[in-house]
């Protein structure tokens, strides 16, 4: 019998609360950046593990950084000067029975095929990379060679997931993917890929700054610069009036000043802020839902790059969001769910220390539900296995 606590949670829900705040950090972010790289590089290596050995081996590749390049900015199109440093951190299984893995060509390639295909004015091959990815300990490597039919957790780690996500929520996360969607690009081509959006709801009223870098390359002068701005902004406050029921403000590039050149101007060379004014690292972007929300709990974990069969900071922070999902599209008169997962290093994954369901009812009593609820909890992790899968090949995004 697994370990599995309901109760009912006697607090107000989000949206009923006077503020909320949610950011979201885009694709040409460099914390993003960072997330997509080393989780991707996770995933390869998998596919690699799987074809070489048939099961998946130690490693986890959460400890990646982007260092700031330099470049000058021009109007018509400014030069590189210093190349941005992609570094690749923590552990990773090389060898197994004599037959090698190359962990460091794999974790270079994926990233140069990464910003192909995301970075459009990125060129993966001025990148600098340093692999720093060595062996695991013993202990933790030998998890991977017992022969159990559930692998144990290699940490002691809680995580939690809600649902459903707010209409504010919503609109942040779909709004910068709109704006770094190919459609969007065709459109705007001087519109960067490092995107950020925070979003800010006090009452009814949402308000939304947002930050894009124009591409020099595009930009014949400062007079060119804020015309184009401006076309963004209009298409913005267009594109969220038809989807938010919420009275809205836009805000775009709130740090630029007429009249200061380019001191008053967000441009880029590359359309990311990793050339040369902001480093990234795993970690610090957005959570397993593709946002940071502030009124939210959230697992401290770094759930990219992390192995996707016994890491429960990855397993348990994305299972907690879908069981979440699960219990509110499928179980009647919820308001609001969180789910809590909890492990014990070395137990099976299947097995938390706990998992808990936190419900804010819409109406109607907790009991009536309350088996409903256990049920869905105790499937999840029982086809947690499957579930693993679907991470190691990349099914699920986690950034």
């Amino acid at each position: 019998m697994r370990n599995i606590e309901i109760e009912e949670l006697g607090a107000t829900p989000i949206t009923e609360r006077r503020v909320e705040v949610v950011e979201r950090k885009g694709l040409g972010h460099p914390d993003y950046i960072c997330d997509a790289i080393m989780n991707q590089v996770s995933v390869e290596l998998s596919r690699e593990y799987m074809r070489k050995f048939g099961t998946i081996m130690h490693h986890n590749i959460d400890k990646g950084m982007l260092v700031a390049g330099e470049v000058k900015t021009k109007f018509g199109g400014g030069v590189i000067l210093k190349p941005m440093r992609l570094i690749f951190g923590d552990r990773a299984t090389f060898e197994v029975g004599g037959e090698y893995v190359d962990v460091n060509g794999i974790a270079i390639d994926t990233a140069k095929q990464w910003l192909k295909d995301n970075l459009r004015f990125v060129n993966s091959e001025s990148l600098e990379y340093q692999v720093e990815i060595a062996r695991g300990s013993a202990e933790l490597t030998d998890i991977f060679l017992r022969k159990n039919t559930m692998l144990g957790a290699n940490d002691t780690s809680a995580a939690v997931g809600y649902a459903p996500m707010t209409p504010t929520e919503n609109t942040v996360l779909e709004t910068e993917r709109y704006l770094n969607s190919p459609e969007f690009k065709r459109r705007f081509p001087e519109s960067g890929e490092d995107i950020k959006i925070m979003g800010l709801r006090t009452g009814s009223e949402l308000y939304l700054t947002v930050a894009d870098p124009l591409v020099d390359m595009f930009i014949e002068s400062e007079k060119d610069y804020f015309r184009k701005k401006d076309e963004l902004l209009e298409e913005i406050r267009n594109y969220i009036a038809e989807r938010s029921g919420l009275r809205t403000s836009v805000f775009l590039n709130t740090l630029d000043r007429e009249g200061r050149g380019m001191g008053g101007i967000y441009l880029t060379v590359t359309g990311t802020s990793a050339e040369d004014a902001d480093s990234g690292q795993v970690g610090r972007g957005n959570r397993v839902n593709g946002i940071i929300p502030l009124n939210r709990p959230v697992s401290s974990e770094a759930a990219a790059g992390k192995n996707p069969v016994s890491h429960v900071g990855k397993i348990y922070n994305v299972l907690s969001h879908r069981i979440a999902n699960e219990v509110y599209m499928n179980v009647p008169d919820i308001k609001e769910i969180y789910v809590w997962l909890l492990s014990q290093i070395g137990e099976p994954i299947d097995q938390p220390r706990i998992a808990a369901a936190q419900v804010i009812m819409e109406r109607g009593s907790l009991g009536d539900i309350e088996r409903e609820i256990n049920d869905i909890i105790d499937k999840e992790l029982a086809n947690i296995q499957e579930f693993c899968m679907e991470l190691a090949y990349g099914k699920i995004q986690v950034y």
